[in-house]
């Protein structure tokens, strides 16, 4: 038999490659007709893993990891019509059946057929309905015709994969971020978060037209690599109010259009920086986004986080100013992307050269076994998007 092997969570701050099973088309006892098997191209790092890496979730030892999957099918169920063996095809973080009430309506973050403990599914993610990550050299994608999304040319995919790798999650994402948010011609805008979804909503808020793109965080690296391609940046470890830091930048405290990349780990602001707030954010957006404004939010929230910092927050209960986004009449938008919403439309952007997404979030590959270090310097804050290439399959 074929061997593969995948990256696993181990314990909190513990991840390591092991040796595990072939995937099989097969749900269960059954044939799975409708799936394919896919050698990896190319499976990111992204910063959900590092939430269950962590231990801020209930994440089983043993699960193996990846989510952001790209690959190239060599095995097919007789009910795939329109994939072919060698197509190389972008694979959704959501696994969605195409049958259900959710999917036809477009929300296919929300499944409610692939996921037995509640809607929505995702590859090797907790208490997204068991489904074995992409961290590895092969895996199993299930309902390929209606998912999988293939890439026109094949030499051509190979030569932008970097900048592909990232259309299984972060571009869509950061992309669902700003568009919920209401970004469009001339907007400004300010991102919390610098991290990779930060950066690719970042790039993701040029593409729609913004005027002024304001990106806030912590780490001086990040920053520096949201400046790289036009953005403004506010140092939140500074004493001085978001909203001061952002009127020296439009004159005014207020943005049409904000977007949270941060999440439920989110950090204090000023003097209460590295300090864990887990509502900062959320609170510090409705401030400094003008009434009538939108505020994407596509940072990850749990229902449950054993590492939270009170009672409350271990069960995903926050407090949020609420009355203030009443008051200010704020549209919020929360949830998984739906991924199949937007990729097609962000992979004519890279394949035609009207974004150059990798360059932005810093895409850098490694191999399988680099993955346990590249989740450790992730951790530790580097302005870099890690692609793993299990097969060596990335150009130079």
């Amino acid at each position: 038999m074929a061997s593969n092997r995948g990256v696993a969570y181990i314990a909190p701050g513990k991840v390591e490659v092991q040796s595990i099973d072939f995937p099989k088309l097969a749900l269960g006892n059954r044939k799975c007709e409708h799936g394919v098997i896919l050698k990896i191209v190319s499976t990111n790092i992204c910063g959900s893993d590092q939430h269950m890496v962590r231990g801020r979730t209930t994440a089983p030892a043993g699960l193996i990891l990846g989510h952001e999957i790209t690959g190239e099918i060599i095995e097919k169920g007789k009910d795939v019509e329109f994939l072919n063996v060698g197509d190389i095809v972008s694979v959704p973080f959501n696994i969605a059946c195409g049958r259900c009430r959710n999917c036809k309506e477009g929300k296919t973050g929300i499944c409610l057929n692939v996921n037995p403990a509640r809607p929505g599914a995702a590859y090797g993610y907790v208490d997204m309905g068991g489904w074995v990550g992409g961290q590895a050299e092969y895996v199993m994608c299930p309902y390929a015709d209606f998912n999988l999304l293939k890439f026109p040319n094949r030499e051509q995919a190979l030569a932008k994969i970097k900048d592909l790798t990232l259309l299984s999650d972060i571009f869509p994402t950061g992309y669902h971020g700003a568009v919920t948010a209401g970004v469009t011609t001339g907007s400004t805008v300010y991102v919390a978060g610098a991290g990779p979804v930060g950066l690719a909503s970042a790039a993701s808020c040029h593409l729609l037209g913004a005027a002024v793109v304001i990106v806030g965080d912590m780490i001086p690296e990040r920053l520096a690599q949201a400046k790289s391609f036009g953005c403004e940046t506010v140092d939140l470890r500074k004493d001085a109010s978001l909203g001061d830091q952002i009127a020296q930048i439009l004159g005014t405290p207020e943005v049409d259009a904000a977007v949270d990349c941060v999440g439920f780990e989110a950090r204090g602001h000023g003097h209460d920086a590295g300090v864990e707030r887990p509502a900062t954010v959320l609170n510090s957006v409705m401030t400094i986004t003008r009434a009538g404004g939108a505020l994407g939010i596509p940072g990850l929230y749990v229902t449950d986080d054993p590492g939270g910092v009170d009672s409350a927050a271990k069960t995903g209960n926050l407090s949020i100013r609420i009355g203030l986004g009443w008051a200010k009449s704020l549209v919020f938008t929360t949830g998984q992307c739906p991924v199949m919403k937007y990729h097609r439309g962000l992979m004519m952007a890279i394949l035609h050269n009207k974004i150059q997404i990798a360059k932005a979030v810093n895409a850098t590959a490694i191999s399988l076994d680099q993955a346990p270090q590249g989740y450790k310097d992730f951790d530790k804050g580097a302005a870099k998007k890690y692609v793993i290439d299990p097969h060596k399959m990335i150009p130079a």
